[in-house]
């Protein structure tokens, strides 16, 4: 609950105007009370071995001497230490060794940090493989070592060159006990504190050079010392994970809770139900409000603590009328409320009460068909008695049409789609009336599927059978599949749709601009639900080909 320092300073107000010692305004008072408040209530500061969850799974490890951490909630912390023969303080994901890396599909995380070592200390991506028991680096910056081993080559990763080196460690402290193992280390040749690590390319580099994880355990962005001091920031920490055949793909976005987000939102990517509605996760959605946070707790989604604490996204809607659905509860035996917006117009609210995760719907004629609108769902009515906690949001058509979803990520917070293997991908109608899929919200597969920011926002196949897919239904037996794409270099790269299973032709790009091809094709797949999949084929090691999206016509 939040403390009613609201009161407290419009006393403190009124003593001050009394005596006549200064002159300030009462929403000036009102502002700095409320940050104190978020600070305070949000913050925790830990100095001894810990591990925990808040947002993210965070851990604070030391052997000796002298470490504080501070958590800001989401991925944010800040750490100091002094005379300490070895810490880390971290934040990240915990993904227990059930996965290899190729499994689990593409890893990556946004950040920007302050990092002051004063010796021995780096800011890098660390973690865990099992089955081999691996500890790995991905070292971003560093203090007055730089770390070395046996080279096993470089690379050019994310916009600057890494050298990759291997180390024993023999008889040490292990997340296994006491083991003797292997360390793989990234090292980026100019150092940086904030940017984009596209962990997975680190991994298929490794792969590449022999350098063989496991079954990963751990990826967390973490500030280490070693016989120093110094103090570290992290003000920006985006994790994301994105699925593979075997399923799954999450968003562990960055929580700060003295956050200004924008209030248009933005395009998430989501899931199609067995309803055939469209289905968004809180955590992927855009945070807006003074206090809006992680939660995990009847579930893994979103707590709105004040009015005003909202999330929010952009939809694609291709009907005027809609149910919306929620799940969602209270912090308490309180009534909870969020509003539900669109395009900054009220249709309702949601009301939770009880602990107990429920289910409310709203339908709402909100007139914005073959437009793109802002949903918001927005605590209101709150008397500092109960918070309200979001699940998820499900949109059906109630004509029965299709809700569409843009699927680009949110620019402030990258947000991926929950798919399963052949999950239907969330789609929008182009112009021409064409259904248009981006290929950054389809399924990924194949051992090296990974994301491309250039020349568009899309997917890059590395390797014969990679691939992504997704569901469609098609109401016709013939359609045209149109493919944006592009060759890594100037060999003509080559990829292959399939319907159901069957092939139905081959697109071919050459060159490093953005192209489309075409493909017409007769299925006879009318009034079915099949499997849609573009799949790297006749690779020879000379090219990658990357793809945009693609675009079904009916013929």
């Amino acid at each position: 609950m939040k403390k009613n320092l609201k009161k407290l300073s419009m006393i403190l107000l009124a003593v001050i105007l009394a005596t006549g010692f200064v002159f300030i305004s009462c929403e000036d008072i009102l502002e700095n009370d409320l940050a104190v408040e978020g600070d305070a209530a949000r913050a925790t500061t830990i100095n001894s071995n810990k591990t925990g969850n808040d947002g993210m799974d965070y851990e604070l490890w030391k052997d000796s001497g002298n470490v504080e951490m501070t958590l800001n909630g989401g991925g944010l912390f800040s750490c100091k230490w002094s005379n300490i023969g070895n810490m880390l303080c971290r934040k990240g994901k915990k993904l227990g060794a059930s996965q290899t890396y190729s499994q689990i599909g593409n890893i990556s995380i946004n950040y920007a940090a302050s990092f002051t070592p004063g010796g021995n200390s780096y800011l890098c991506v660390y973690g865990w493989s099992k089955d081999p028991l691996v500890e790995y680096y991905i070292i971003e910056s560093y203090g007055t070592y730089k770390p070395t081993g046996t080279s096993k080559g470089s690379a050019s990763i994310d916009g600057g060159t890494y050298e990759f080196y291997e180390t024993t460690r023999n008889n040490q402290p292990s997340i296994e006990g006491t083991k003797t193992f292997k360390q793989f280390w990234s090292v980026r040749t100019s150092k940086r504190t904030s940017g984009t690590i596209t962990v997975s390319e680190h991994f298929k580099q490794w792969d590449a050079k022999g350098m063989k994880l496991g079954k990963i355990y751990e990826v967390a962005l973490t500030v280490e010392g070693y016989q120093s001091s110094g103090n570290a920031s992290i003000t920006s920490h985006t994790l994301s994970i994105g699925g593979g055949s075997s399923g799954g793909s999450t968003s562990t976005p960055a929580n700060n809770n003295n956050n200004n987000n924008s209030s248009s939102g933005g395009s998430v990517s989501s899931t199609t139900t067995s309803s055939g509605a469209t289905k968004v996760e809180a955590e992927n959605m855009t945070k807006g409000g003074k206090y809006t946070a992680n939660t995990s707790s009847p579930f893994n989604g979103v707590i709105l603590y004040a009015n005003d604490d909202k999330v929010s996204f952009s939809q694609n809607f291709a009907n005027s009328s809609h149910t919306f659905k929620v799940r969602g509860a209270s912090s308490n035996d309180k009534e909870a409320q969020v509003q539900l917006k669109i395009g900054g117009t009220s249709y309702g609210t949601f009301k939770f009460k009880g602990t107990s995760a429920t289910e409310q719907s709203i339908t709402a004629n909100h007139n914005q068909a073959n437009k793109t609108a802002t949903v918001e769902l927005v605590c209101v009515n709150d008397n500092d008695t109960w918070d309200v906690k979001i699940d998820w949001i499900e949109i059906s058509a109630s004509s029965g049409g299709s809700t569409g979803t843009t699927s680009t990520p949110a620019a402030s917070t990258p947000a991926a789609s929950t798919p399963a293997a052949s999950t239907p991908a969330a789609s929008t109608p182009a112009a021409s009336g064409a259904t248009k899929v981006e290929a950054e919200s389809m399924t990924k597969g194949g051992k090296y599927t990974g994301s491309c920011s250039s020349p568009f926002n899309g997917v890059i196949l590395y390797a014969n059978d990679d691939k992504v897919s997704f569901s469609q239904k098609f109401g016709n037996n013939k359609h045209a599949f149109k493919v944006r794409g592009a060759s890594s270099n100037d060999k003509e790269a080559q990829v292959q749709l399939k319907i159901g299973g069957t092939v139905a032709g081959t697109f071919k790009f050459k060159g490093t601009s953005a192209t489309e091809q075409t493909i017409e094709f007769t299925h006879n797949k009318a009034n079915q639900t099949v499997t849609v999949e573009l799949v790297c084929i006749n690779d020879n090691d000379t090219w990658d080909v990357k793809i945009d999206w693609i675009e079904m016509t009916a013929k």
